[in-house]
């Protein structure tokens, strides 16, 4: 995972996606939960307040190493995931909605993810995890904020440029989405220590299933009626952000020892919310075709 390339490659695929969503998305359409006060609240009632809830829970209920403890409560606390918009447009998810609810995530991290870390370990004695709001901010605007920024500007200035680039940037986003996901599978069943690095005792791996199912249910009640709106929500619940979670455990002395724990996570959870994608695409085409 600490090879140059796959890194550069993850690093274009985000921006891709970041831009993309600025490029094709207007500034009211990525502000659309601020006209949804009840929809936005469950969002973040859902996102930010119950699955940290469920994973202290388990944390509480469960004698999980230290390592594993302090890597699933960094993931609780990294809302936003760069990959969410992608990942819910695969469930048939709203994506109004989804690029909107993304980037609310990513700008509230600056405050909720130190703060969930500062309760985790006041709660749990965990690894030195201290997170000040200016690194969170830092890694943020870098992923996150400054390619959207550039779609935007490229609406505003040069809206020509925005029509003609539009489509094919969303085709280039979707393509490299895809792609990053066959190279983890790949490095996953050719690379020896990384499946050794990913070999998680067996409550470790029940453990993450059940945040992630969890986390699946959680979002699905909660969204609403609408489906296109519950698969955004029970996506976003479950799409930690994970460069966000690396990047608190680089500032840690104690972040080596839980790196495997997101990773195990990521793969475990896109595993997991496959059948409910393909559950809830075909309930919305049932649902057109009557």
């Amino acid at each position: 995972m600490d090879n140059p390339i796959f890194l550069n490659f993850v690093t274009v695929t985000i921006f891709s996606l970041m831009l993309a969503i600025g490029v094709n998305h207007s500034f009211r359409q990525l502000t659309f939960l601020l006209r949804r006060p009840q929809l936005l609240l469950r969002s973040l009632l859902a996102v930010i307040v119950l699955v940290p809830l469920v994973v202290g829970l388990l944390l509480w209920m469960l004698d999980l190493s230290p390592a594993v403890a302090a890597g699933l409560a960094v993931l609780a606390a990294a809302p936003g995931a760069p990959l969410t918009t992608q990942r819910t447009e695969m469930a048939g998810g709203e994506p109004t909605y989804s690029a909107s609810l993304q980037l609310t995530l990513a700008l509230l991290a600056v405050v909720i993810t130190p703060l969930i870390l500062a309760v985790f370990n006041a709660l749990f004695e965990l690894a030195d995890l201290d997170l000040t709001p200016v690194d969170v901010a830092r890694q943020v605007a870098q992923v996150t904020f400054l390619p959207v920024i550039i779609g935007l500007l490229i609406q505003r200035f040069v809206p020509r440029l925005a029509e003609v680039m539009g489509k094919p940037m969303r085709m280039l986003a979707n393509v490299l989405f895809i792609m990053l996901f066959v190279v983890l599978i790949i490095l996953l069943v050719l690379a020896p220590d990384l499946r050794t690095m990913l070999n998680l005792d067996s409550l470790s791996t029940v453990t993450i299933i059940i945040m992630v199912g969890s986390s699946l249910a959680i979002g699905h009640l909660l969204g609403g009626p609408s489906q296109e709106q519950r698969s955004v929500l029970a996506i976003a619940s479950i799409a930690r952000n994970v460069g966000l979670a690396l990047f608190i455990a680089d500032l840690s002395d104690y972040g080596q020892n839980f790196i495997p724990t997101i990773f195990s996570y990521m793969i475990l959870g896109a595993l997991v919310a496959v059948p409910y994608s393909v559950w809830s695409k075909r309930r919305m085409t049932w649902a057109e075709n009557g």
